[in-house]
């Protein structure tokens, strides 16, 4: 999502597309966003790129990218203390991080009800840019594809932290029964990625190379993003070969040098980014709303809110001398990369370095990005479904790319077993902050064991695998969906 053309494009139809985002949770009546007697207005290139702009500028907002999506993946796992001050409790992230969560948590209520916002802006654009005849068919055709990436991102995210849910699949009708059942009624998990499955192989055939994108467009969903999604897609669901073969068609790509540099402005939507959300500038509407603030440090010599802080275990997880450490944790009385001084009095011990904006510090609004698929997840990904398949001895030289980055040598696991827990290890270190950790905890069974190690907290088994349910949308469903189990 390129920064600049957010502004440039999206507010074309950005409006008449809240309008469709109602408080409910999936709105049933969006056709009334757009009247069909105004669309004539949009049958130009721009026209038809805006619709797809304004999906990307969904994931620039509070409710999306922000304190409940920062609660959810980081504050909820072992990476991460809630941080701030004792008695700021962040709405719900001291529930969170203790594991205390119920249906009626309020981050998870807008976990669910944003990227439904966004698979309706996404069905919105599904169902109006084929209409628009006089702009270019090739562009139609890309954007369909970015369309169908970024859907099949948010049902990711909604299957890997609810399992089953909704498939709204195109613009409901108002007043249409099935339509409203359609939105309130869960299909199963499997159903979900099957799902996403197929938009991401929809979004393969449509979408050009990274390098294709120039200009304003860099930034915007590739091949390279659609085929690496796909790619772990298949890992969280152990279809080994499948992640192994869609890997191989992720090419172009290599490793950024010196690990820092990924989260600069300058590392921006680099060789090694595949996928990012982009933010710009200290005006609202452009970058991820308080995003770096919220996560900055707090205090004197600091500039934020002081929430999400690096668990002391998850600093104690990277050896002295692995290049990581000091590029993902601000520590007190530390210089960083721009000669910020950091100062001792800061409230927090430790702070997320990759949410810092060098730029903006000060600014609610910043120049962050979020990184969310990078080459060097594509070789643990390699890695861990070609040792699960038992080629462990071909596996091995892609896990060691990614530590040899790092300055930490080679693998010392030679075992199927031992080289798994060291993937599993990387992956948390290489990809801390960047959403993943309480998903891959959960997926690989290690969450009983890491929660217990981080406090002595207690994972539910058979429960805390999924999120609730938002206990308003159980409400509105009406019995159409159930809760999660021990919810």
């Amino acid at each position: 999502m390129n920064k600049k053309y957010i502004i440039a494009a999206a507010f074309l139809i950005l409006g008449a597309v809240n309008q469709s985002c109602s408080d409910e949770f999936i709105d049933v009546s969006p056709t009334e966003a757009i009247p069909e007697s105004n669309l004539d207005i949009y049958n130009t290139n721009d026209g038809a790129t805006s619709f797809v702009t304004a999906i990307y500028a969904k994931f620039l907002d509070w409710n999306m990218s922000t304190f409940a999506w920062i609660g959810v993946t980081s504050i909820v796992s072992d990476d991460a203390d809630k941080g701030s001050s004792p008695g700021d409790s962040g709405s719900d992230k001291d529930i969170l991080d203790a594991l205390n969560f119920t249906p009626s948590t309020p981050s998870f209520k807008e976990l669910f009800a944003s990227n439904y916002q966004g698979i309706n802006r996404v069905n919105q654009a599904l169902k109006y840019i084929p209409q628009l005849d006089k702009a270019d068919p090739e562009l139609r055709k890309r954007l369909i594809g970015e369309a169908k990436f970024l859907r099949a991102f948010m049902y990711f995210t909604l299957v890997k932290s609810f399992g089953g849910v909704p498939l709204v699949d195109h613009v409901p009708v108002s007043g249409n029964e099935a339509d409203r059942v359609m939105t309130l009624t869960r299909k199963s998990k499997e159903e979900i990625y099957a799902f996403i499955e197929q938009d991401l192989k929809d979004a393969i055939e449509a979408l050009p190379n990274k390098s294709v994108y120039t200009g304003n467009n860099v930034g915007r969903a590739s091949l390279g993003a659609a085929h690496a999604l796909l790619a772990k897609v298949y890992l969280y669901q152990k279809k080994w070969q499948l992640a192994v073969d869609e890997c191989n068609l992720v090419t172009g790509y290599s490793l950024t040098p010196n690990f820092q540099d990924i989260y600069k402005v300058s590392g921006e939507n680099n060789a090694e980014s595949i996928f990012e959300i982009n933010g710009s500038g200290d005006t609202a509407g452009r970058a991820i709303q308080q995003y770096s603030q919220v996560q900055g440090a707090r205090g004197t010599t600091g500039w934020g809110w002081g929430f999400a802080t690096p668990t002391q275990g998850l600093y104690d997880a990277y050896s002295a001398t692995d290049t990581r450490r000091d590029a993902t944790i601000i520590h007190r009385s530390m210089t960083l990369y721009d000669g910020y001084f950091v100062g001792p009095n800061v409230e927090n011990k430790f702070y997320n370095y990759k949410a810092y904006s060098s730029n903006y510090r000060d600014q609610a609004s910043t120049d962050v990005n979020i990184r969310y698929l990078r080459y060097a997840e594509i070789l643990l990904i390699k890695a861990e479904a070609m040792n699960e398949l038992g080629q462990t001895s071909a596996a091995i030289p892609f896990l060691n790319q990614v530590r040899n980055r790092a300055g930490i040598g080679d693998t010392p696991g030679v075992s199927q077993a031992d080289v798994r827990a060291d993937i599993w290890k990387q992956r948390r270190l290489e990809l801390a902050f960047e959403h993943d950790r309480w998903f891959d905890l959960v997926r690989t069974g290690q969450a009983a064991a890491a929660m217990a190690a981080d406090g002595g907290k207690v994972f539910k088994v058979g429960t805390h695998e999924l999120f609730p349910l938002p206990q308003d949308f159980i409400m509105e469903a009406g019995g159409l969906s159930a809760q999660n189990p021990g919810y």
